[in-house]
């Protein structure tokens, strides 16, 4: 790496192989959000971004959930949530499909086997006997937290590094306990100062100066998601792009498309949910919707995952975003 910037992994076809592979060959860390992935379309990706640069990649993953039950009239309340949206794009009525979530298992052979050389996970520690696979494949680990605490457990876990998300980090929350929503570079200082892990720095970082920022509290690297939105390589679809570029709306913590926190701009539909199924029963829930959506450019069906910084995002090259993020160019 020539810079301490990392690529945000996003997950859901904002970020691709092509952004990940030119945040690599920029001389940053390029990134694959694999969570939704099922095994053969990670590995395809994995090996589309190895086509295009023989540099390092990280892949991020969701920690093994487990599914929790849902009962018929949560089911019921939900789906008539979703309803009203589904007949203004002439729809079929929402249904919850049986299958929720992909499988971390077959998701995991496939980074061994492709040996990334980074794997992150979001939603809990790395599995024990994940973690001694992947090191004996030569492949480094991140866990993410959201407070000191879950960053002392992620020590304890026995991981390399640790990503610390600060509340103004756009997309799903990645910690696990009791998320206080912190400043990016409190909580990075905090936990330099705790463990003796890298931090990797997320959440409302936009700027070189914001980088600089992030080492002088102690980040190694910079984690940057938000600001790459825009670029010409994101995956990001048209309305959504139209809708960071207009500018007006806030951004607000949501459970509505996934049944989990997350940061994005507010819609419609963030507020009319009000009764969400856990994740990751709403996110399954909502897929029909929101690529509906996407395909009739409705921006209020999307889950526009942004982080406060948005109105900052940039609509350029990846290799020049990294340079502008890059402190001394």
């Amino acid at each position: 790496m020539r810079t301490p910037v990392a690529l945000a992994p996003m997950a859901g076809g904002v970020g691709t192989p092509a952004l990940a592979a030119a945040v690599t060959r920029a001389g940053g860390l390029g990134s694959l959000g694999g969570a939704y992935l099922t095994p053969q379309a990670l590995r395809d990706a994995i090996r589309e971004v190895r086509a295009l640069t023989d540099g390092p990649l990280l892949v991020n993953l969701f920690a093994p959930q487990t599914v929790p039950a849902v009962t018929p009239d949560a089911i019921a309340l939900a789906t008539a949530e979703l309803a009203p949206f589904h007949d203004a794009l002439r729809l079929s009525p929402p249904t919850l499909p049986e299958r929720v979530q992909e499988d971390f298992g077959a998701q995991l052979d496939v980074v061994l086997e492709e040996r990334p050389e980074v794997l992150s996970v979001a939603f809990g520690p790395v599995p024990p006997d994940a973690l001694a696979a992947l090191r004996a494949r030569g492949i480094l680990t991140v866990g993410t937290a959201t407070s000191l605490s879950e960053a002392l457990a992620l020590h304890e876990s026995g991981v390399d590094a640790i990503t610390v998300q600060g509340g103004a980090a756009g997309g799903h929350r990645g910690g696990w306990q009791e998320d206080a929503l912190a400043d990016t570079l409190t909580l990075a200082r905090e936990v330099a100062r705790a463990t003796p892990l890298p931090v990797l720095a997320a959440g409302g970082l936009m700027t070189a100066d914001d980088v600089r920022s992030a080492q002088n509290a102690g980040a190694t690297l910079a984690q940057c998601g938000t600001v790459f939105l825009m670029a010409d390589e994101a995956g990001t679809s048209v309305p959504y792009r139209h809708a960071l570029q207009d500018g007006r709306r806030g951004t607000v913590l949501t459970r509505a498309y996934s049944g989990r926190a997350a940061r994005g701009l507010r819609t419609t539909f963030t507020d009319a949910v009000h009764h969400p199924l856990p994740f990751p029963h709403q996110n399954a829930l909502t897929r029909p919707l929101r690529t509906a959506g996407a395909q009739a450019r409705q921006a209020d069906v999307l889950s526009l995952w942004a982080g406060t910084g948005y109105r900052q995002a940039q609509a350029t090259g990846a290799a020049q975003i990294v340079a502008s993020l890059t402190p001394g160019n």
